[in-house]
């Protein structure tokens, strides 16, 4: 019985990393909707964020794969 509980329980915190992943896709949704307004009211200035705007999309992204393999570490090595 207790073998059941600690694999539940590892099943449980990999669901609970993986909402880092949803977490991500609303992040990168956020960074991209701001850049475009702010595009859209200053269309000159948007060539020089373009950088800065890919940067936060890869943080964000990245946090994603994060929760991912914190998931898959629960899952498989726990």
């Amino acid at each position: 019985m207790e073998g059941d509980i600690a694999t539940m329980g590892a099943y449980i915190g990999a669901g609970l990393a993986s909402v880092g992943m949803g977490g991500a896709a609303v992040g990168v949704g956020n960074v991209v909707g701001n850049f475009l307004a702010g595009a859209l009211r200053n269309p000159s200035a948007a060539a020089g964020q373009t950088a800065t705007m890919f940067i936060g999309i890869a943080f964000a992204e990245a946090l994603g794969i994060f929760s991912f393999l914190v998931a898959l570490l629960l899952m498989f090595a726990v």
